[in-house]
């Protein structure tokens, strides 16, 4: 077994494990990690636990060492100095006449790497930008392109449910989804109704999909013959989250809505 900590760089971002060469950490220590992309600065998120050899990703780096009040410093001038190479960015794609939009400017925590996090439609020949911006700064520069469900999560808004959109929230990683998932569901398929600010299907179509696979419970189809307390009639609608049935009463042509225990379907005469 091999003890790890989880670490996050960013809010809602994906967490990245690391030994933590015994030091005593905790959830919301803010600690000092070497990465694939230099030294950085993130927060424990996931305390100390045992896991399989197998189950971990090598080489598993340590942690360096606890954040001190100084390192705190050095990443608040980071933030202010990536907004200063931001508005400089925006005028050299300006300057070279890109197609792209630039969403992102960060500094790693030792400032050895620039990153700029930019959408486009295609692909884009940023070789001279590149030779531009490393001339102003001196560091090395890496130009990301990223799709439009992480620009959303880097820039955050409100869903159409008023609250903050949940990949800038709490969604460390993004799940698949589909449009089923919304039939499923009994939701409109307006894409207008069902896609979020990034413009794909939302998030949260995902979060009760589960329920409504794992039902044990058996559910007429829209459409079917069913016995009711009041009568025969045909179902229009299904909510399997509150395991309910609506019916269309034949007599009456009223709209009533039963437990699915209390509906029995009719059955189809040979």
């Amino acid at each position: 077994m091999v003890t790890v900590v989880g670490v996050r760089f960013k809010k809602a971002g994906k967490v990245y494990y690391f030994n933590p060469g015994g030091l005593d950490l905790a959830v919301g220590d803010k600690v000092i990690v070497e990465t694939s992309r230099g030294v950085e600065y993130g927060e424990v998120v996931t305390g100390p636990k045992d896991v399989k050899e197998e189950d971990i990703i090598t080489p598993l780096k340590d942690v360096m060492r606890k954040a001190t009040p100084e390192d705190e410093v050095v990443v608040k001038e980071n933030r202010q100095k990536a907004l200063e190479a931001e508005k400089i960015a925006i005028e050299k794609i300006q300057k070279h006449k890109l197609e792209m939009k630039l969403i992102d400017v960060e500094y790693t925590f030792d400032r050895s790497k620039l990153i700029f996090y930019f959408t486009a439609d295609g692909r884009v020949d940023f070789r001279e930008l590149v030779k531009d911006l490393a001339a102003v700064f001196r560091t090395r520069i890496e130009l990301r392109q990223i799709g439009v469900r992480d620009e959303a999560k880097m820039l955050g808004g409100i869903g159409p449910c008023g609250r903050c959109i949940c990949c800038s929230t709490f969604l460390g990683e993004f799940d698949p989804v589909s449009i089923k998932m919304a039939k499923q569901q009994n939701l409109s398929l307006n894409p207008v109704k069902i896609s979020g600010l990034c413009g794909r299907l939302m998030c949260c179509l995902r979060f009760e999909s589960d329920s409504y696979d794992d039902s044990t419970v058996k559910y007429p189809d829209i459409g079917d013959k069913v016995v009711t307390p009041a009568g025969e009639g045909t179902v229009v609608a299904v909510y399997k989250p509150k395991e309910t049935i609506s019916v269309q009463i034949d007599e009456n042509k009223d709209v009533l809505e039963f437990p699915v225990e209390e509906v029995d379907e009719v059955e189809e005469q040979p």
